[in-house]
C-alpha cells in the first residue's frame, strides 16, 4: 500500500518536471515532484542560467576592453575568476530558491530522493540506501533529463578533462583549452574562455561548426570566431589522450593528418545521454530508442498512465521544449485537449559572441523537402541601431515557400538575436505569411527592423540595403 496517493507524480524537478507539476496543480490535480538532486535540474543549476551569467561577465569584459571605441576610458580591465564563478553560482542559487517557492505556492509536494517505477501506478523512492516511501498516482510523468555524454578515454577526471560542470567552476584560469564538439554547449564555453584570454582550439567531427544551423550562418560564425583568435578544426577526430601533471596532449586527426595538440585543459561537449537507468522501465511497456523514451504527441509512452517529457525523450535537447511539453502533458491529463508540439516551431539559441538563433528549416533542409523557396537577407551593417551599438557584424536570413508565402525558417547571427528570434517564433507558430509580416510595423530605431527588412528582401522589396 502506498504511503501517499496523488493524481500526478512527476519524476524529476527540472524545467520540464517542475513546469508540468505547477500546471497540473493549477488544473486542480494533487501533484508531487520527486527530485534526487536540485530543483531546477541541469538548466537552472548547471546549464542554461549559470552559463549565461558566465557569458555576461565575458561580454562586460569585452566591452571594457573596447571602451575606447565608445569614447570611454577604462584602464587595464581584468577579471577575478573566483568572483566571476561565484556570481554565476549565486544566480543559480537564486533561481533554485525561486523554483522551491513556486512549487510551495502551488501546493506541489516535493519528495527528495531517487524514483523507480514499482508496479502500475506506483513509485518507490530511496535516498542513498534508505527507503523514503512508496507513492501512488494514476498518472506518472518521467522528466529525468540527461547528462553529458562522454567519449572512451575522454572521461571527466575533474582536473584535466572537463564536462560542463567543471568547466563552469574552474579552480584556475587555463591558458590554453581544447574544446571537443561545436554544438551550442561547446561553442558557448569556447566563447567564454576565449573572451577571458585563453588560447582556444575547437575540434568538430562534422564538416562545419554548429552543424544544426543553416550553413551560411555556420560559415559566418566560424569567420567571426577565428577573427577573435579561436582555432577551429572541422572534420576532426580527437583521441589518444596523454596526461601530464598539469597539461593534456590530444592527437587530433583531420584531413588525413594527425596533429598532437597540447593544452592546459580539455572540455568534452559531444552531446548528452538520457537518464533512464534505474527507473524500472524494464518492467513496463515503455519503449526506448538509444536510451531515449519514445512518446506520442501527447507525451504518452506505451505504458498506460506513464508519460515522458524533455531531454529524456530525445532531441531537440532544449529547456523550453521540456517546459512546453510539461504544459501539454498536464493539460492532456486534465482533459484540456492541448495541441501536440511541432518541433519545427521551437527556436534554438547559442549565446556566444556573436549570438546565433534560429527557428524552422534551414535553406538546405527546405530544398531537400521539395519546397520552391524565396530567401531574404539583411546585414547588421545596414541597421542604424546596430551601428550605434557598435555591433555592425551579423545577418538576418528568412526562408519562405514561394508558392504559399509560408515562412519556413529564420536564421540569425549577431548582437541580441537570441532575444529577437521569438518574433519569428510567433510568426511560425501562427502560420503567418510574408504578407502579414510585411504589413507589421516595426519600431525605429531597433535591431528588430532587420527582421522586417529580411522579409522584404525575400520579395525584392528591401529598403535600406
Amino acid at each position: 500500500m502506498a504511503d501517499m496517493n496523488y493524481d500526478v507524480i512527476v519524476i524529476g524537478g527540472g524545467p520540464g518536471g517542475y513546469v508540468a507539476a505547477i500546471r497540473a496543480a493549477q488544473l486542480g490535480l494533487h501533484t508531487a515532484v520527486i527530485e534526487r538532486e536540485n530543483l531546477g535540474g541541469i538548466c537552472l543549476n548547471w546549464g542554461c542560467i549559470p552559463t549565461k551569467a558566465l557569458l555576461r561577465s565575458a561580454e562586460v569584459l569585452h566591452l571594457a576592453k573596447h571602451a575606447a571605441d565608445y569614447g570611454l576610458v577604462i584602464q587595464n580591465p581584468s577579471f577575478d575568476l573566483d568572483k566571476v564563478v561565484a556570481r554565476s553560482r549565486k544566480v543559480a542559487g537564486q533561481l533554485n530558491g525561486g523554483v522551491k517557492h513556486l512549487l510551495k505556492k502551488n501546493k506541489v509536494a516535493v519528495i527528495e530522493g531517487s524514483a523507480k517505477l514499482a508496479g502500475k501506478g506506483t513509485v518507490a523512492v530511496t535516498k542513498g540506501d534508505a527507503p523514503v516511501g512508496t507513492f501512488g498516482a494514476k498518472h506518472i510523468i518521467i522528466a529525468t533529463g540527461a547528462r553529458a555524454r562522454t567519449l572512451p578515454g575522454l572521461e571527466d577526471d575533474g582536473k584535466l578533462v572537463w564536462t560542463y560542470r567543471k568547466a563552469m567552476t574552474p579552480d584556475t584560469m587555463p591558458k590554453s583549452l581544447l574544446v571537443i564538439g561545436s554544438g551550442a554547449i561547446g561553442i558557448e564555453f569556447a566563447s567564454f574562455y576565449n573572451a577571458l584570454g585563453a588560447k582556444v582550439t575547437v575540434v568538430e567531427v562534422m564538416d562545419r561548426i554548429l552543424p544544426v544551423e543553416d550553413e551560411e550562418i555556420s560559415a559566418m560564425a566560424r569567420k567571426a570566431f577565428e577573427k577573435q583568435g579561436m582555432r577551429i578544426i572541422t572534420g576532426g577526430k580527437a583521441g589518444n589522450l596523454r596526461k601530464a601533471a598539469d597539461s593534456v596532449t590530444v592527437a587530433v586527426e583531420a584531413g588525413g593528418k594527425t596533429e598532437d595538440i597540447t593544452v592546459d585543459r580539455v572540455i568534452v561537449a559531444v552531446g548528452i545521454s538520457p537518464n533512464t537507468e534505474g527507473l524500472g522501465l524494464e518492467n513496463t511497456k515503455v519503449k526506448t530508442d538509444r536510451g531515449h523514451i519514445q512518446t506520442n504527441g501527447m507525451c504518452e509512452t506505451d505504458e498506460p498512465g506513464v508519460y515522458a517529457i524533455g531531454d529524456v525523450t530525445g532531441a531537440p535537447w532544449l529547456a523550453h521544449k521540456a517546459s512546453h511539453e510539461g504544459v501539454i502533458v498536464a493539460e492532456h491529463i486534465a482533459g484540456k485537449h492541448p495541441h501536440a508540439l511541432n518541433v519545427r516551431n521551437i527556436p534554438g539559441c547559442t549565446y556566444s559572441h556573436p549570438q546565433i538563433a534560429s527557428v524552422g528549416l534551414t535553406e538546405k533542409k527546405a530544398k531537400e523537402a521539395g519546397y520552391e523557396i524565396k530567401v531574404g537577407r539583411f546585414p547588421f551593417v545596414g541597421n542604424g541601431k546596430a551601428i550605434a551599438l557598435g555591433e555592425p557584424e551579423g545577418l538576418i536570413k528568412t526562408i519562405f515557400d514561394a508558392k504559399t508565402g509560408e515562412m519556413l525558417g529564420a536564421h540569425m547571427i549577431g548582437a541580441e538575436v537570441t532575444e529577437l528570434i521569438q518574433g519569428y517564433g510567433i510568426a511560425k507558430s501562427s502560420e503567418l505569411t510574408e504578407a502579414e509580416l510585411m504589413h507589421t510595423v516595426f519600431p525605429h530605431p531597433t535591431l528588430s527592423e532587420m527582421m522586417h527588412e529580411s522579409v522584404l528582401d525575400a520579395y525584392g522589396r528591401a529598403i535600406h540595403f
